[in-house]
């Protein structure tokens, strides 16, 4: 039923609050600070208390339904006061809304149940704070609204409200307060609550806002669901594999995307540890904002500090301009920081202010500026270990280590390679695209990929590089995967793996490969014996970029090299180490 805004502003004492949260209006206070009477209290909620000593307010028919989502505040030109015009009234709802509410009140809380009840709205009462947020943050289905009261008994409402928010719970959260300051209703609005109402509350009221909540709440989720959707097809195709380890990282992934806490992706070098920095970034609210990548063991170290933090003008020999710095660039987005276990301590310490006070200074600077930064970092390197030999602070470990997402190794997850062969095929390969014998795909199976998805990625572009026809074979893999390791074989199940891929084709009359013939034997010993160690330097070295993900300083290490050596040994053998990042 519809209800006329004149009757409503009579039978009404008190102005209703404006429902929109980006216009909040101080309602005129009945009460001063601290907790109401209870009597009162109950008295404007309409219901009876158990003593049934005050009248209902209303009859025993539901009230009418306020059609919220169509109302707006104005000024009345006769009365300084705020009321509401209201449109048709909406259908009656099929399902019960779920609301909790945190209140320490808990005789208020249980006579709210009661009352609205018989609204079809499922109140759940909780006295304590901590109680209240794991109620919010493990319920079995997501809370249509959250009511919070400000005054809380060792957590105030806005620590509350705070925690709720990290915890991942995006429910709309309605403040209740006996507080009728703009002051107070200013600061729960910033901090992300939907409404602000003080108290003595009417039923009519809160009933309102409780239903303008539950729909705003079921319009977040609906966005966030086509957000879900859009990233799916920006990165998720590109997270190949259906294996129960895959499926694991794509479930880790749903659930941090809409979080901004910071996440330390751990996995071996080439296991796709930027693309999924990438595909958190692009899933979550921070989606169209700045992404900013720096690889913290390529930069020198006596650049790294003006790198990150940027610089002012003067700041030293040849900063003739001042520059923001990468975190200033991530500003609002997301600052991806990979091998941050090469990262020097003197760096490591002005990191960690970043994080924990939101605010960056330039080198040579006098200010510093406010940043709002969500931190990926990645390594493949024992942080904790790294902590005990005082190679990495202890502070800064415990700062990114929110939350772990171990990725695993390509060897951990064979039964997703014919997909992954398949899709590489199809993103590198001409048309129409060419595909894999059974018998290369079965050294592709056996092969245990030390450098993961890079050196398969590699391995294919290989193949594609010296095939022809459509029908790739054994003779134009990369020379170290035409024999099987032997150490592990898993080919015998090749058939299983690849039944559902089609990409599998049978194997080709044998062919003479010639890459197979060897002429070094034919050369003098000396002669023979130079070609042989030059070129076992260049594979060794083509290897190790590999396995580094073009990293010179893994790379370096590995190899038992200082960087300055090993990039001379690189220029010498004409490797360029960009060639061999992701």
């Amino acid at each position: 039923m519809s209800i006329d805004p004149a009757n409503l502003r009579a039978r009404e004492t008190e102005p209703i609050p404006i429902l929109r949260a980006e216009a909040p209006i101080a309602r005129p206070g009945r009460v001063g600070g601290g907790k109401e009477n209870h009597s009162d209290s109950l008295r404007e909620t309409g219901v009876t208390p158990p003593s049934g000593r005050h009248p209902i307010d209303h009859p025993d028919q539901p009230p009418p339904q306020l059609a919220v989502s169509h109302a707006r505040a104005v000024s009345s030109p006769t009365v300084d006061r705020h009321v509401v015009e209201v449109d048709a009234a909406p259908e009656p709802r099929s399902e019960a809304l779920r609301v909790l509410l945190i209140d320490d009140d808990l005789l208020l809380g249980q006579t709210f149940r009661r009352a609205f009840a018989r609204d079809n709205v499922h109140l759940e009462p909780v006295g304590h704070p901590d109680a209240g947020i794991a109620a919010a943050r493990d319920a079995d289905l997501p809370w249509d609204a959250i009511i919070l009261d400000f005054n809380l008994p060792g957590c105030d409402g806005l620590r509350a409200l705070e925690l709720i928010r990290q915890a991942g719970v995006t429910t709309s959260v309605v403040m209740l307060s006996a507080d009728n300051s703009a002051a107070t209703a200013a600061a729960c609005l910033r901090a992300g609550a939907f409404h602000y109402l003080t108290k003595p509350i009417r039923h009519v009221e809160l009933l309102a806002v409780i239903e303008s909540a539950a729909r705003f709440s079921d319009l977040q989720q609906r966005v966030r669901m086509l957000e879900h959707q859009a990233a799916q097809a920006a990165y998720g195709h590109l997270l190949v594999g259906d294996s129960v380890a895959m499926r694991a990282v794509k479930a880790s992934l749903e659930r941090l995307a809409h979080s901004s806490v910071s996440v330390l992706v751990l996995g071996e070098s080439g296991t796709g540890k930027e693309l999924i920095a990438r595909a958190l970034h692009d899933s979550g609210p921070r989606r169209g904002k700045p992404f900013v990548a720096v690889n913290c063991g390529a930069i020198p170290d006596t650049l790294i500090d003006s790198e990150l933090f940027g610089h002012s003008r003067g700041a030293f020999t040849g900063a003739d301009n001042a520059r923001p710095g990468m975190i200033v660039e991530a500003d609002r987005g997301t600052l991806f920081l990979d091998e941050i276990g090469d990262m020097p301590l003197a760096v490591q310490g002005r990191l960690l202010r970043v994080l924990q006070e939101g605010e960056v200074r330039p080198v040579g600077g006098e200010h510093v500026r406010k940043v709002d930064v969500r931190v990926v970092a990645a390594t493949n390197v024992d942080l904790q270990k790294a902590v005990e030999e005082k190679r990495f602070r202890e502070d800064l470990f415990y700062r990114l280590n929110v939350v772990t997402l171990p990725l695993p190794p390509l060897r951990a997850r064979r039964e997703d390679l014919p997909m992954l062969a398949a899709f590489f095929l199809r993103k590198h390969g001409r048309q129409p695209t060419p595909k894999l014998t059974a018998r290369a795909l079965e050294r592709l199976v056996d092969h245990t990929w030390p450098g993961n998805v890079r050196e398969f990625e590699n391995a294919i572009l290989h193949a594609l590089a010296l095939g022809r026809g459509e029908l790739l074979d054994t003779d134009v893999l990369p020379p170290r995967i035409r024999t099987p390791d032997g150490a592990m074989r898993v080919s015998d199940q090749l058939p299983r793996l690849a039944e559902a891929s089609g990409e599998i084709t049978p194997p080709p009359p044998p062919t003479l490969s010639v890459a197979a013939i060897d002429p070094i034997d034919e050369l003098p010993l000396v002669e023979a014996k130079r070609k042989a160690q030059l070129e076992f330097e260049k594979r060794y070295l083509e290897r190790a970029l590999e396995r580094a993900n073009g990293s010179v300083a893994e790379a370096s290490r590995h190899a038992g090299l200082d960087r300055a050596n090993f990039r001379k040994i690189l220029q010498r053998n004409g490797l360029d180490p960009t060639r061999y990042r992701p």
